[in-house]
C-alpha cells in the first residue's frame, strides 16, 4: 500500500467509525460531571500517561492562555486533571488526565459507549486488539505531531 493510499484510507475509514458511533450529547455544567463543551474538549485532548504543557494545549485549542487557565483550575478542582511541574524542568507545567477525568471524558464523549462496544463486539478478540492498538499508534503519532509542530 502506498503512503498516499494510507492517507486516503484513514480519511475514508475514520468518518465511518465516527458516523456509526457518534451521538449528540448534552454537555452542560448541570450534568453529573459538571463540565461544559469546552471542558469536554480540553479533557479529550489530554492523556493519563503523556503530559501536555498548558501553553501547547492553549495553542492547539486556539484559546488565550488566560482563558485556558481558568478552565484548568476548575478541572483540577473537580479532580479531572493534574497540573504539576515537569519532572525534567520544574519551571514548566504538565497537565495530565486523572482516572476520574478519563471517566468524565468517556461519559461525555461524542462517541456513544454502547455503540463503540457494539462495534468492538463484532470483531474477533485478536482483531479487537489490532484495532485498538492501531488507534493507539495513530493517537501517539498525532500527539507527537502536536508536540513537535
Amino acid at each position: 500500500m502506498s503512503k498516499d493510499n494510507d492517507v486516503y484510507e484513514v480519511q475514508r475509514l475514520y468518518p465511518q467509525i465516527y458516523l456509526a458511533c457518534h451521538v449528540n450529547h448534552v454537555r452542560a455544567v448541570s450534568t453529573r460531571w459538571r463540565i461544559s463543551s469546552q471542558d469536554a474538549s480540553i479533557l479529550a485532548h489530554l492523556d493519563r500517561e503523556c503530559g501536555m504543557s498548558p501553553r501547547a494545549l492553549a495553542e492547539h485549542l486556539g484559546v488565550a492562555p488566560s482563558t485556558l487557565s481558568a478552565a484548568l483550575t476548575r478541572l483540577a478542582r473537580l479532580e479531572y486533571i493534574t497540573n504539576s511541574p515537569n519532572e525534567k524542568d520544574r519551571r514548566k507545567r504538565e497537565i495530565r488526565l486523572t482516572s476520574r477525568g478519563a471517566e468524565a471524558t468517556a461519559s461525555t464523549s461524542v462517541l456513544d459507549e454502547e455503540r463503540v462496544r457494539a462495534v468492538l463486539r463484532r470483531l474477533k478478540p485478536a482483531e479487537r486488539v489490532q484495532a485498538v492498538s492501531g488507534l493507539a499508534l495513530l493517537a501517539r503519532a498525532a500527539r507527537q505531531l502536536k508536540e513537535n509542530g
